[in-house]
């Protein structure tokens, strides 16, 4: 795993049990799907007003179809996988829901065979709950 995450990352305003919660649910994704030897990759920068978080793997990739559908409940992109890998399919279907309920957004970046980025943002001026 590789963290890129600079020291001087602006702290934003929101629930960190949540966000936290958000994150394991991507790398939970990204170690799943990434091949023994693949790498996990979390960065994280800063911009004007927003934070942006990405975890990205080396994994099979993603389809421009399965990208559209990939954060809908119980969606998996490979349900012959779901005996193996676990999980119910709502762990990127909530990880949307809680990115969204800070004012953020989330999205995925990928094609087949090229591994899968998972990106999301969130607002620095969010005032606190």
């Amino acid at each position: 795993m590789v963290l890129d995450i600079p020291g001087d990352l602006t702290e934003a305003a929101l629930d960190r049990t949540r966000i936290s919660q958000v994150v394991g649910n991507l790398l939970e994704n990204a170690i799943v799907n990434t091949p023994e030897g693949g790498v996990v990759t979390v960065t994280a920068e800063t911009g004007r007003s927003a934070v942006t978080i990405s975890v990205s793997d080396t994994g099979p990739g993603i389809t421009p179809e399965d990208a559209e559908r990939v954060f809908d409940r119980f969606y998996r992109v490979d349900p012959s996988r779901s005996r193996a890998t676990g999980g119910a399919g709502l762990g990127l279907t909530i990880a949307r829901q809680l990115i969204e309920s800070h004012g953020g957004a989330i999205w995925v970046d990928g094609a087949t065979g090229q591994g899968s980025t998972f990106i999301f943002t969130l607002p620095l001026n969010r005032d606190s709950e």
